[in-house]
């Protein structure tokens, strides 16, 4: 028990941070009648807006203080690493180490701010000039000692927005696994139970035949299946040390996740689609209508776009994260080479045709899952739809953290064997 006792303590920290988010998704924002929110989204879940509250974990259909979600986070990170790898002076300042990266994360936070503002109003606009579906009038209190509900509402979003991106951070440092990823994650499992209410709801009321249901059953299963093996698949590049005689020792391999980017380019993909379409649902101008309609996650445009910026950010992701000739330079300077090809640069080339094979395979991959259900739902004509996406997410991120947690435990042990563990000399006494 001791020796996994501060990996429980980053656990438990995680689930009380966690728990905290859920509790600010059900506070409503300041003048705002969230169960007639409530009602009126309602009617908006099968569209951009459902997906945004999908993401949010319920938060922007109650109007809730989170009701932006770490979206704009990750949208403004998204656009910096974008900057970052084609401005020169931005690509300088991120090879500078730790305080270069802090300016940059300064500069992020700086862009999250702007954008928070900018979907604030756009969220908060919409709100103060809608009804609910029996008329009522969803703010309560139009201003707050003269101050304008527009302003208090933005300001409210505003601080939600960066209190969760603070959260994300502090479960990063203090406890296990990616913060924003798992708020990311429990968001998204938070509607689980009530999608699965729906689901059986639909089947007894008839508008879904227990055939269709089954075959909807058998979809996600399918889907559930084919991530779990797919987040776990490597490509393994045989590792040859000169030091060693051939076929004498262990084996050594060079690991390649076969999806080598995990869930990073669905997230950046939903976020990039998600604000041009969040901020065309507030505007009544006619050609952002046309754009709102072309944006619709079930339609024939959004997909090809989602399919596009999954590829785009599978390679990106790749290209920041991965570099080959580092790879190539660390194994020359051990001793260590590919079976059949040269050190340097030659290796540095054959990783490089062997990642690109990866990341195209990859790409395709997360493409496939996260547009073929909403194909089958919509030749099926199924009325439920749990995105390929979501489940995406949900299992890569449960596994990265699965990972993270047993590599926690077991740095624990060694670092307490080595301090507490003794080894004992055995002497032979001659008598």
């Amino acid at each position: 028990m001791n020796k996994e006792s501060s990996v429980i303590k980053r656990i438990v920290y995680v689930l009380w941070a966690l728990a905290l988010y859920r509790v600010g998704v059900h506070i409503s924002v300041p003048g705002v009648d969230g169960a007639a929110v409530e009602r009126l989204f309602a009617g908006h879940r099968a569209g951009v807006l459902g997906i945004f509250d999908t993401f949010s974990g319920g938060a922007l259909a109650q109007f809730s203080i989170l009701a932006l979600g770490i979206m704009p986070y990750i949208s403004a990170s998204i656009i910096m690493q974008l900057l970052s790898a084609s401005i020169p002076s931005l690509e300088a300042l991120k090879k500078e180490g730790p305080a270069g990266r802090k300016r940059i994360n300064r500069y992020t936070k700086m862009l999250t701010l702007l954008l928070c503002i900018i979907q604030g109003y756009g969220l908060t606009s919409w709100i103060a000039n809608s009804s609910g579906p029996s008329g009522e009038s969803l703010v309560s209190y139009p201003s707050f000692g003269g101050i304008p509900f527009v302003v208090v509402a933005i300001f409210t979003l505003t601080a939600g927005s960066f209190f969760l991106m603070w959260l994300g951070e502090q479960i990063t440092e203090k406890g296990i696994g990616n913060g924003t990823s798992l708020i990311i994650f429990t968001g998204i499992a938070s509607s689980l139970p009530q999608a699965t209410y729906q689901f059986f709801e639909l089947i007894g009321s008839g508008e879904l035949t227990p055939v269709l249901g089954l075959v909807a059953l058998l979809i996600f299963l399918g889907v559930l299946i084919a991530v779990v093996v797919m987040e776990t698949a490597q490509r393994r590049l045989p590792i040859q040390y000169s030091q060693r005689i051939v076929g004498i020792g262990p084996t050594n391999h060079l690991p390649l996740k076969i999806n080598f980017s995990g869930v990073i380019p669905p997230i950046f993909a939903s976020s990039m689609l998600l604000f041009p379409a969040t901020l065309t649902q507030f505007v009544d101008v006619g050609w952002l209508k046309n754009l709102q309609n072309a944006l619709n996650p079930n339609g024939v445009i959004y997909n090809i776009f989602f399919v596009v910026l999954i590829v785009f950010f599978s390679f990106f992701y790749m290209e920041v994260v991965f570099n080959p000739k580092d790879v190539a330079e660390n194994l020359k300077k051990q001793g260590g080479f590919i079976p059949g090809v040269r050190a340097g640069s030659a290796t540095s080339d054959y990783i490089k045709k062997i990642m690109f094979r990866i990341g195209t395979f990859g790409a395709i991959y997360l493409s496939v899952i996260c547009v073929l259900p909403v194909i089958f739902m919509n030749s099926l004509s199924i009325p439920f739809y749990f995105g390929g996406t979501s489940l995406l997410i949900l299992v890569g991120v449960a596994l990265d953290t699965a990972q993270q947690i047993q590599a926690a435990i077991m740095t624990e042990r060694y670092e307490s064997f080595s301090k507490t563990g003794k080894i004992r000399s055995r002497r032979i006494e001659l008598r």
